[in-house]
Parts: C-alpha cells; sequence; structure tokens
C-alpha cells in the first residue's frame, strides 16, 4: 500500500501513532508532502531524527520542500532507482528516500510525477533569527527544465502528481499566515505550477506546504492527515 501525508518537520510522534495503528510492513511505502525535517540541520540532529525514521518497516518517500536541504548537496547521498525513477538514499538508513523532482514513479500501476520545492514566506525572519534558510529552496530552470522534458515524454500525462506547494489558481489563501504582505511573496512556483496544470492530463494532485487539509477539485492539500493512494 502507498499511504500519503503532509509536512512533518521534524516531529514524526503522529507518524509512530499510525505506525501502531496500522501496522504498515516492508511492503508498504509512506509518502510525505515535504518538509519532512531530516535534512535541517545537517548534523547529528538530523541523523538522530534518521535513526528514528528508519526504525519503521515501511519506506518512507520524501518529497522535497522547502525548509530542508536537497539531498543532493549533502555529500553522504547516493541515487538508486525505485519504482522507475531515480531517488536520493544514505547508505546507513536504506529505507529513508528522497524523491529527485521531475521523476516519474510507477506506483502500484499508477504514473505519479514529483515536483518539490516551494518558497518560503518567514524566510527573512528565519535569516535575521539565524534559523536554517535555503537559498535553492525553489526549483531552479534545470529542474523545470527537467520536469517538463519528463511530461513531454509522456505527452503530459499522468495520473497522479506529488508536489510540496500548489498551481497558483488552488492556493488555499484562508490558510495563508496572518501578517505576511503576500504582495511581497515570490510565487514564481506557484505560476509555473499553473502553467503545467493547464495542460497536464492527470487524476489526482497531491499537496503540503500550507499546513490545510481541504479537497478542490482534482487537488487535496494535506497536513497531519492521511490518505491512501487509489483512484
Amino acid at each position: 500500500m502507498y499511504y500519503i501525508t503532509g509536512d512533518t518537520h521534524g516531529n514524526f510522534d503522529r507518524i509512530t501513532y499510525f505506525q501502531n495503528k496500522m501496522q504498515l510492513s516492508e511492503n508498504d511505502v509512506l509518502i510525505i508532502l515535504g518538509d519532512v525535517g531530516l535534512n535541517y540541520y545537517k548534523n547529528q540532529k538530523d541523523t538522530k531524527r534518521k535513526d528514528e525514521v528508519s526504525k519503521y518497516p515501511f519506506t518512507t518517500f520524501c518529497i522535497h520542500g522547502n525548509h530542508e536541504a536537497r539531498p543532493d548537496t549533502i555529500e553522504s547521498y547516493k541515487t538508486k532507482d525505485f519504482c522507475g525513477g531515480v531517488v536520493w538514499y544514505e547508505e546507513e538508513f536504506p529505507n529513508i528516500i528522497f524523491a529527485k523532482d521531475g521523476e516519474i514513479y510507477d506506483f502500484d500501476g499508477l504514473r505519479c510525477i514529483v515536483i518539490g520545492g516551494a518558497y518560503s514566506v518567514d524566510k527573512y525572519y528565519r535569516i535575521l533569527n539565524g534559523w536554517p534558510w535555503f537559498f535553492n529552496e525553489q526549483p531552479n530552470k534545470e529542474i523545470r527544465k527537467y520536469v517538463e522534458e519528463q511530461l513531454e515524454k509522456v505527452n503530459y500525462s499522468v495520473d497522479v502528481v506529488f508536489s510540496h506547494t500548489c498551481p497558483y489558481n488552488y492556493e488555499p489563501r484562508e490558510f495563508f499566515m496572518k501578517g505576511i504582505d503576500q504582495e511581497l511573496i515570490d510565487k514564481s512556483t506557484e505560476y509555473w505550477l499553473q502553467e503545467i496544470e493547464n495542460k497536464l492530463d492527470y487524476k489526482k494532485w497531491y499537496c503540503g506546504h500550507f499546513h490545510a487539509s481541504k479537497k478542490t477539485d482534482k487537488m487535496q492539500f494535506m497536513f497531519e492527515d492521511y490518505d491512501v493512494l487509489k483512484l
């Protein structure tokens, strides 16, 4: 089974509760829609969290968020094939994997593309307070080009999209952080995703980032809730 949930930000208590309730096995996969919190500090604090998560029997499939380092910038990460696509992993934690943006995975017969990254609306607050902020949090030109090339190969037709943020037209504005001037927010990733959504033939789109649970058309926002991947 393939299960889906939203941002965890390094707190896996609810994942432990979910595992105790559902009893997932090594044949199951839990997809986390970004801001997992395992490549946040880039030191032993991350290692401690990875030790915790690696004890789960299932595979933890992570999508890149905005509050974490990209695995290709961390020396310990290597690549391997998983369900027909490329993923990043560390030899010490083989059941924790990070998706490569633009890869199309075969999840139980469903064609699923991953598009991670987003802009941090609290960017300057983080910088001011010395908190981690990642300059490459959003997909750059090379990543966008790769995503578009992958979609062209399948004639812009997939079953499922997993992303961190969402296409611009679907932004859940009622869940925006209060006190943030939206005119100052870089929405280039959302505009780009909207261009993709406009011409994409898809059945379901999952995203996190907004700490919200909401369904609009074929778009589903997730946070602390869970879903099973099925159409």
